[in-house]
């Protein structure tokens, strides 16, 4: 566009050294019979020629595309608040395909901007979302004076809509995981608040059954029908030395008998916090054998449902719940020892799982693991190390 008002001024230089020329050359030989002054008219008419040709280039040429540069420096310091963009239109059809598209190309890249300021406002309530997640659930899973416990969680993305925590109220030890339905904000606050409801309801009932109903009678009515969440429950007696499991529409609890060398999966009850308003009739704790060296297992549908390649296609396969076992029973022994360890379970599921899982491959869900070793007086805490990967073993697995 610059080209062509240069190209136009330089026509315009053209023209009045034509009229120079006729004046000079032909006026008398053309006007001067007729007795018309060589200076007088013709000066007039040449004035009035280059007033007009002057005016005509900026109404249609210079006028729209300084109105276009000044919008355009106006968008890059971020002063335009009205939107779409109005630039007169020129009085040439051409110029206004031009000034169109332009006008059509800031439109656009002032939403990309409003976007990436909004995705940017997004991110940081993301990392506030988990930086106080990672306060309010941090886990210090202290000592539990009968029991090892091994605990970890890894989120798929910035934040974990699954979890575990421990709670010890008189002699009961509380250790429970949870996978809340659906990511951001819904299970985000879901998670939250039944996480605070839990550790009070503990401090006034003993029961998991109970606890359960409670904060599920606060939680229903506050929250949208599609909004759950699945937990999975055990109550450590330390002074009578007796388990109790809840379940609430979760995974299987896993119970490794030592004395067998077998799984055992105790079926999770299917109702989950949210599902109805009263749950206190369909939920219950039942005690479940558990002596010396047997080991438990509790996980989140992450494990299980793992795939074996970077992408859903069809072909892919999952871990499900027999690898899982699979895993637990072949864990080592404690070196010299006829009994495993919670560090030998929960290394060899992490490292079948990682094996099962891949290179390059995509958490497509959170992971929750948490092993508990009820461990008799022979146990040596010295003794208890973690076994030693192969050197043609490397994984990508990290919790």
């Amino acid at each position: 566009m610059k080209y062509l008002v240069n190209i136009t001024n330089l026509l315009v230089v053209i023209i009045l050294l034509l009229n120079v020329v006729f004046i000079y050359f032909w006026w008398d030989s053309i006007l001067g019979s007729q007795g018309i002054e060589k200076y007088s008219i013709p000066s007039l008419i040449f004035i009035i020629e280059a007033l007009l040709i002057i005016s005509i280039i900026k109404i249609v040429y210079e006028k729209p595309i300084i109105d276009l540069e000044y919008t355009i420096k106006k968008f890059l310091y971020g002063k335009i608040k009205a939107w779409p963009i109005e630039i007169e239109k020129s009085v040439n059809p051409h110029l206004n395909y031009i000034i169109l598209f332009f006008t059509n190309t800031l439109t656009t890249l002032k939403n990309i901007k409003d976007e990436f300021i909004h995705g940017k406002e997004i991110k940081s309530e993301v990392e506030l979302g988990k930086e106080i997640q990672s306060k309010l659930l941090e886990k210090k899973l202290g000592s539990i004076p009968s029991l090892n416990v091994v605990a970890k969680s890894k989120p798929a993305w910035e934040i974990g809509w699954d979890s575990y925590d421990v709670i010890q109220e008189w002699d009961n030890y509380y250790v429970y995981v949870w996978d809340a339905t659906g990511h951001w904000v819904g299970a985000w606050f879901i998670m939250m608040m039944v996480n605070a409801l839990i550790s009070w309801f503990s401090k006034i009932y003993e029961s998991w059954a109970k606890i359960l109903a409670e904060t599920n009678e606060v939680l229903k009515p506050r929250v949208k029908a599609n909004l759950l969440m699945t937990m999975l429950l055990i109550r450590w007696n330390e002074k009578e030395k007796r388990l109790f499991m809840t379940g609430a529409g979760h995974e299987n609890l896993i119970v490794y008998k030592h004395k067998l060398n077998k799984c055992f999966k105790i079926k999770s009850w299917w109702v989950a916090l949210g599902m109805i308003k009263d749950i206190s009739k369909l939920l219950k704790e039942q005690e479940i054998k558990f002596e010396i060296n047997d080991i438990l297992v509790l996980y989140s549908d992450g494990i299980t449902e793992a795939i074996n390649q970077g992408k859903k296609d069809g072909n892919e396969q999952r871990f499900w719940e027999e690898r899982l076992v699979s895993a637990i029973q072949n864990a080592p022994n404690i070196y010299g020892k006829d009994y495993k360890s919670t560090s030998n379970v929960f290394n060899n599921i992490s490292i079948e799982l990682s094996k099962f899982m891949g290179y390059n491959h995509i958490q497509m869900d959170d992971i929750t693991l948490v092993v508990a070793h009820y461990r008799g007086e022979e146990y040596n805490i010295n003794e208890d190390k973690e076994t030693p990967l192969a050197e043609d073993f490397i994984t990508e697995w990290k919790w």
